[in-house]
């Protein structure tokens, strides 16, 4: 793992305090370090945990964040190969520290599942460093980072979100696994006739198909279908040797 230097002044008033200690955990390592740099020149300790490093696992990055003793550690969700990191947030927090997820991505419902699990703030990755230097002295004065109304409202906006995904994967459960290799097709951006073509099989055929395809999954378009499918993450099934009918 990747450590930042320790700030050689005492964060606070007048350096009678003990510095706090900060870890960040982000696989873009030239932000992580600036940001690293940064708050040491404010008088934090940082430590920075690269979790795309050769032979990373969740496992690995939880122990070094671990050993960091970090009182607040600054979470990128999105951790390359090692997949979500919202699954470090419970794990983080249950051993003593605050997690705060430092993110690019705009999703409320995204970051409501990380207050879900135990964050005690959000911070845009093009937030100020005033704001950020902010919520880590606050963290390491112990008040609170986020008011009551605003976490009910990403908690909200999370298990909505929730509610849609579960929705959405029943009803593409519902498509026959026919419906499901032309839904795949026209994710990968193929029309139609082109379908029809590869399949040897009638547009007529493949045009009941769709049409059944947007029943099915209460879509009004093609493109509807095709975002919805994407949202969760939906792959259709191996094609099978023989061709589509109808």
């Amino acid at each position: 793992m990747h450590h930042g230097a320790a700030a050689a002044k005492a964060a606070g008033d007048g350096g009678n305090r003990r510095p706090a200690r900060i870890t960040i955990i982000d696989g873009h390592l030239l932000f992580a370090d600036s940001l690293a740099l940064a708050l040491e020149s404010e008088g934090f300790i940082v430590t920075v945990i690269d979790p795309g490093e050769p032979q990373a696992s969740l496992a690995t990055v939880l122990a070094a964040a671990l050993r960091s003793a970090g009182r607040l550690v600054l979470l990128e969700h999105r951790l390359g190969l090692l997949g979500d990191g919202l699954r470090l947030v419970t794990l983080l927090t249950a051993s003593g520290a605050t997690v705060v997820l430092l993110t690019e991505s705009t999703a409320q419902a995204r970051w409501g599942a990380a207050v879900h699990q135990g964050a005690k703030d959000v911070l845009h990755k093009t937030c100020s460093l005033e704001e950020l230097v902010g919520t880590a002295r606050r963290v390491r004065d112990g008040l609170p980072l986020m008011s009551r109304q605003q976490r009910a409202a990403l908690i909200e906006a999370a298990f909505a979100d929730r509610d849609e995904v579960q929705a959405i994967r029943a009803r593409l459960d519902r498509l026959t696994r026919r419906e499901m290799q032309v839904l795949g097709a026209l994710m990968s951006g193929d029309l139609v006739p082109e379908i029809a073509r590869s399949n040897v099989v009638a547009v007529a055929t493949v045009r009941t198909q769709v049409k059944s395809i947007l029943y099915k999954l209460e879509s009004t378009s093609q493109l509807a279908a095709v975002g919805a499918a994407h949202r969760v993450d939906w792959r259709p099934p191996v094609p099978p040797t023989r061709a589509l009918t109808a």
